[in-house]
């Protein structure tokens, strides 16, 4: 069944809303991508307007900023994941989730289940 983003059918007093309108296709959602370490991989998805989203599945690298310039790194792991402990366990890689690398600890800046990029800061060396 798929998900919707659509407000809910009650008011906190238990009352029906009344519905302005039928749902649309744009209200469904998706699934959500769930960025692994491994091979590079991507799923591309037809947006609102023909526009064109990336998700990334799998990824090796990330792209570190430390000031004046970026470098990327190899991912060696997921040592902490605030989005939800069972997600370090299982090296899922999320907005705001802390990655091991060469250099040291990075936490992830970007959104790489909708941007289709990882992005992240040096937080240790």
């Amino acid at each position: 069944m798929a998900q919707t983003h659509f407000r809910s059918k009650r008011k906190v007093s238990g009352k029906k809303y009344i519905s302005f309108r039928k749902k649309r296709l744009s209200d469904l959602g998706g699934s959500s991508a769930q960025t692994h370490i491994g091979n590079r991989k991507e799923k591309i998805k037809r947006g609102r307007g023909g526009n064109i989203k990336k998700s990334l599945l799998r990824t090796e690298y990330v792209i570190v900023n430390n000031g004046a310039k970026a470098e990327k790194l190899k991912i060696d792991g997921v040592s902490h994941n605030p989005a939800n402990i069972h997600y370090t366990r299982r090296n899922i890689i999320t907005k705001g989730s802390v990655v091991k690398t060469q250099k040291g600890e990075v936490r992830i800046t970007s959104r790489p289940g909708q941007n289709g990029a990882l992005f992240g800061v040096l937080i240790t060396k």
